[in-house]
C-alpha cells in the first residue's frame, strides 16, 4: 500500500496529503530544460527552483495525483516562467503550486502526465523522508558554481541518470505498492 504523505505550507493555509509509491527523495536534476525529464525529476537544480525552493534548488517526490486531498486551496496558486528574459520565454505546462500567503513551494502537477504529481520534500511534514544510499545527480550544466552538492556517495551525470522515478524505487527495492 502506497505511503501517505502529509505536507504543509509554512504559515499552515494549505495542507495536503497524497499517497506515494516513491517517497524516497534520490536525485539531483535540472528537468526544466527538457520537459521529457519530468519522470526523472527529483532534487531540481534550476535556476526556477532555486529562485523559489533556496540556493540548493527543490526536492521532488512522486506520489499518485489523485489521491490529493487540499485544505486551504483558496490559498493555493501556480505558475512558472521558463526562458525568463529571453526571446524564447514563456509560461511552463508545468504547475508549481505554492501557498499564495507565505510562498512555500508545495507540489509540482504537469498535465502531461495527469497520473502523476510531484510534492516537494520541503512541505512533507510526515513521515520522516529515508535519505537515499546514494544520491543521483544529473543534469549538473544547469547548477550554478556556488551550489554546492550534498554529500554522500553519488552517481553524477551530465545529462540526464538513466532510471525513472518509479525504476529507481523497484531497483533499490523501495517502490510502495
Amino acid at each position: 500500500m502506497p505511503v501517505t504523505l502529509s505536507g504543509s505550507c509554512h504559515c499552515g493555509a494549505v495542507k495536503f496529503t497524497v499517497d506515494s509509491s516513491t517517497p524516497v527523495p534520490y536525485q539531483v536534476v535540472d528537468w526544466l530544460r527538457n520537459v521529457d525529464l519530468i519522470m526523472n525529476a527529483q532534487f531540481c537544480l534550476c535556476s526556477l527552483c532555486r529562485k523559489v525552493g533556496g540556493v540548493g534548488g527543490s526536492v521532488n517526490l512522486g506520489g499518485h495525483s489523485e489521491s490529493l486531498k487540499v485544505e486551504g486551496n483558496e490559498h493555493v496558486t501556480s505558475q512558472a516562467v521558463l526562458d525568463r528574459g529571453t526571446f524564447k520565454e514563456h509560461i511552463a505546462t508545468s504547475e508549481r503550486n505554492f501557498c499564495s500567503k507565505c510562498s512555500s513551494m508545495l507540489w509540482l502537477y504537469d498535465p502531461t502526465w495527469p497520473e502523476l504529481i510531484h510534492p516537494f520534500a520541503s512541505a512533507i511534514d510526515s513521515p520522516e523522508l529515508k535519505n537515499p544510499d546514494t544520491l543521483v545527480c544529473a543534469k549538473l550544466d544547469s547548477k550554478p558554481a556556488y551550489v554546492c552538492l550534498p554529500e554522500g556517495n553519488k552517481e553524477i551525470y551530465q545529462q540526464v541518470g538513466p532510471l525513472s522515478i518509479e525504476e529507481w524505487h523497484r531497483k533499490d527495492n523501495e517502490y510502495v505498492e
